[in-house]
């Protein structure tokens, strides 16, 4: 089994980073539009996105901010990590099967264990197609714990909307 293992506070250091990667596949895709209610026709379907300016379908923007997210919550600072803000920039799309790089540095620490990361994704072309920054509250203390195993959902198995 996996751990997940945090980063205090004390033992961040300002330039610190870590990336957190992931592939967008047409599952993931169809599974990010029912959780958030986000049924944009460029997103699910084909006729329609490619008569958009995209010429094809794309991710959720906030499919990438997830990814910033996880990376937060998973690896840099990691478990304990208390999300506050932040700011996005969307600088290209993200297509199916596009694979996201999420870099994560540390700017400043600042009073009360708050912490800025700078923030981007890149794509497997090495194109940055997100950037921004996010302000947590870093864990105080050491925690190691086994990654929890989440579900397999497949696609046949959501209800109609």
């Amino acid at each position: 089994m996996e751990a997940l293992e945090n980063i205090t506070y004390d033992e961040l250091n300002i330039g610190d980073s870590a990336t957190y990667t992931r592939t967008l596949t047409e599952e993931e895709l169809v599974l990010f539009a029912a959780v958030s209610g986000d049924v944009n026709p460029v997103h699910l379907d084909k006729d329609y996105a490619s008569k958009s300016l995209f010429k094809e379908r794309i991710a959720h923007g906030m499919w990438s901010g997830a990814l910033i997210s996880a990376a937060l919550a998973t690896v840099i600072p990691g478990p304990g990590t208390v999300y506050l803000e932040q700011s996005l920039n969307f600088k290209r799309p993200v297509k199916l099967e596009d694979t996201l790089t999420i870099k994560l540095t540390v700017l400043r620490k600042e009073e009360r264990s708050r912490v800025v990361f700078e923030c981007e994704a890149i794509n497997q072309e090495g194109n940055i197609v997100v950037t921004g920054e996010a302000k947590v509250i870093a864990p105080s203390e050491k925690i190691s714990l086994e990654r929890p195993v989440l579900p397999k959902i497949t696609i046949g198995e959501l209800p109609d909307a």
